[in-house]
């Protein structure tokens, strides 16, 4: 009596499985991201008392470096919607431009552990004596691009793009695509503002 109830309780349970399981078959999602809406490109004045001067997006909010309050001309740009940040120092040269311009490739060239490669262009706006190299770094870094302007004599001020996000080139791309128009913009409308 015993082996039949067990033959008939495996014979249950194997019905039970088969049948049990013959649902729709599963088919596996591609892995997706969400769409990114972006408004409209439009800038403004950086309107706050500091030795340079450019355009910023409308779209951002400009305040004093909470981090180094002793440096009066260190500014963040946030842009909250992409959860990103532009933050900028700002020194005085005195026969030191070539320190501060090796520092800032070494920030830079940082990165380089986990970008795919550094791509360096030069920038030259000799109308308004600006001057400066820009880093486009690619792959998974935290900071997709970095900068230095400076007149050569004066003004020296440095600029580093952030995502608060993990580095995804994958999903961020659209998003590093679009602020690196806006940091170019601030590029090329930067001026240095002579005290009295």
């Amino acid at each position: 009596m015993g082996k039949v109830r067990y033959i008939f309780i495996t014979v249950l349970i194997g019905f039970l499985f088969v049948f049990g399981s013959c649902k729709k078959a599963y088919t596996p999602r591609p892995r997706g991201y969400f769409r990114i809406s972006f408004p409209e490109k439009s800038y403004k004045p950086l309107e706050m008392a500091l030795p340079y001067y450019f355009q910023i997006p409308t779209y951002s909010i400009t305040g004093r470096d909470s981090i180094n309050l002793n440096q009066p001309n260190w500014i963040t740009i946030q842009v909250p919607a992409n959860h990103a940040q532009i933050h900028l120092s700002y020194k005085e040269i005195n026969n030191n431009l070539g320190i501060y311009i090796e520092e800032s490739r070494n920030l830079a060239y940082k990165h380089s552990q986990k970008a795919s490669s550094i791509d360096e262009q030069l920038f030259i706006n000799p109308s308004k004596k600006v001057y400066g190299t820009i880093y486009n770094i690619k792959g998974n870094a935290a900071s997709p691009m970095q900068f230095y302007l400076t007149d050569s004599t004066k003004h020296f001020l440095r600029g580093s793009l952030y995502i608060k996000e993990v580095p995804n080139i994958d999903s961020l791309q659209p998003v590093i695509g679009f602020l690196t128009q806006d940091v170019l913009e601030l590029i090329k409308t930067t001026e240095w503002k002579e005290s009295k």
